[in-house]
């Protein structure tokens, strides 16, 4: 939970045994109250002209405490007779913003130019650092010295389709996971097989309706395998949407008195990596030193050029670069399957999956279709 979640308004989604399928709840007072007659979707909420004080004042029976649930989420001892967590979204598009931060857009260089191959990154990685030095940071988007850089980088020979994204005036904004199939907290997050180069990317997700407001925000992990995109940045769907490869939640934090965009602004995102062979990683990630400030990018993904009627969640990208060694020196890191891994934010609360196999993880069998049949046999259509 946020550290301030007394006062916090804490949306999101539970599967309810009882009604056959997923209901829409509110935290309060560490009871998840479920809000189902008077929102069958969290795009419901979402349309709702204040979400905060609609999720505030709606009214509605308890499906029992948080801690209860959260528990009977971990799908190891999941008693399937009794509600659990779901994804806090629902009919939102799922979309993702890379190369954000400079570091991480160095990374997405060095993924590019030696095409995936682990041996050559640390090399290729001292040489990129050398020339741009922190003079990346400096440079806003789009701007006149930004074109100047681009010039340099040309005339350099390291020119790069990141670098394009990464300093240019168009962000990079791409579909993470199709509706419905994201994953949220206490359950497995999956990379492909194939992936022998892989990280989590600890991030904020915005909360977005479908007029391009930003009503909330959330964590998330928008998992990457580095090798699959390094080798070619067309495979980015294949290294990005996967079996349980979106995680987000556990709660949509929506604005109101207290927390709004700022305070989104100045959130420091944590990361921490606990493996089965003993590794420990820890790593944090300031929103607010992204090269393009939210509601930029959230204006770059939604307006006149292009509308999501159900809302949309928008991951902002990170500042972790995964260039610790974890077996091997320079081999850098990847995951194990087995890790647990935590990305938290302090008002916004803790994702917690632990990684597997996509093959592996639970599969996604509850789709559109499904959700509209189960809220109609409700009555709540």
């Amino acid at each position: 939970m946020p550290i301030d979640a007394e006062s916090a308004i804490l949306g999101g989604r539970v599967w309810d045994p009882a009604a056959g399928g997923p209901s829409v709840v509110a935290v309060r007072g560490g009871e998840l109250i479920d809000l189902s007659s008077t929102f069958p979707t969290m795009r419901d909420l979402f349309e709702t002209d204040d979400a905060g004080m609609a999720l505030s004042v709606a009214e509605g029976p308890s499906l029992g405490s948080f801690a209860e649930i959260l528990a009977n989420t971990i799908p190891e001892t999941r008693d399937e007779t009794r509600p659990w967590l779901l994804s806090p979204i629902d009919l939102q598009v799922v979309k993702a913003a890379g190369v954000t931060f400079a570091v991480s857009m160095v990374e997405r260089v060095i993924e590019e130019r030696v095409r995936g191959d682990l041996n050559a990154a640390n090399e290729i990685r001292g040489k990129i650092m050398d020339t741009i030095g922190a003079d990346l940071k400096a440079v806003k988007p789009g701007s006149p010295e930004a074109q100047k850089l681009k010039e340099y980088f040309i005339a350099e020979g390291l020119w790069s389709q990141y670098l394009e994204v990464g300093i240019g005036p168009d962000a990079e904004i791409f579909t993470k996971a199709p509706v419905l199939a994201s994953v949220g907290t206490a359950v497995e997050v999956g990379i492909h097989s194939s992936s022998t180069w892989n990280n989590p990317e600890p991030e904020v997700v915005l909360a977005i309706d479908s007029k391009g407001r930003i009503i909330g925000a959330t964590v998330g992990n928008d998992v990457n395998l580095r090798d699959i995109e390094g080798r070619s940045a067309l495979l980015l769907p294949k290294a990005k949407d996967n079996n349980a490869s979106g995680a987000l939640g556990p709660f949509i934090r929506f604005f109101g008195e207290g927390f709004d965009l700022d305070d989104v602004r100045q959130t420091t995102v944590t990361l921490s990596i606990d493996g089965p062979d003993g590794f420990h990683l820890d790593a944090t990630s300031p929103l607010a030193e992204i090269s393009r400030d939210p509601a930029d990018l959230a204006g770059q993904l939604l307006g006149e050029h292009h509308q999501y009627p159900d809302g949309a969640v928008l991951y902002l990208g990170t500042l972790f670069a995964p260039v610790i060694d974890r077996s091997e020196a320079g081999k850098g890191f990847t995951h194990k399957v087995g890790d647990i891994v935590r990305i938290a934010a302090p008002r916004l609360g803790s994702l917690v999956n632990r990684v597997e196999l996509s093959e592996r993880c639970a599969p996604w069998t509850f789709g559109i279709r499904d959700l509209m049949g189960n809220l109609a046999s409700r009555g709540l259509l």
